[in-house]
């Protein structure tokens, strides 16, 4: 099972490398659910480390007034801090 984690790793890498994507596109795209790519996203972002590469995350933003300065740039929280809606663009997250 080990193995099938690295190749999809190995695959969502490759994948954001070509363009960006969102933890719901990139869940289609490979079968897994948001959450399962979040935490192959968080893994990528610790390997990358290593190369001269890395994950670059646009946070989520808050349709309705903008807002964009989340603590945790990867997860899309369920409403917004500042005006309390609920209309919340998914991070958008890529390799350089």
């Amino acid at each position: 099972m080990v193995e099938t984690a690295a190749t999809t790793r190995r695959r969502l890498a490759d994948r954001l490398r070509e363009e960006p994507g969102t933890p719901a596109e990139l869940g289609r795209e490979f079968s897994l659910s948001p959450s399962t790519v979040l935490t192959h996203l968080e893994h990528l972002a610790h390997s990358l480390q290593h190369d001269d590469e890395e994950l670059l995350v646009a946070p989520p933003e808050c349709r309705e007034c903008g807002f964009d300065d989340f603590d945790d740039l990867l997860n899309r929280p369920s409403r917004c801090p500042s005006c309390k809606h609920e209309g919340i663009r998914e991070p958008t997250v890529t390799i350089r």
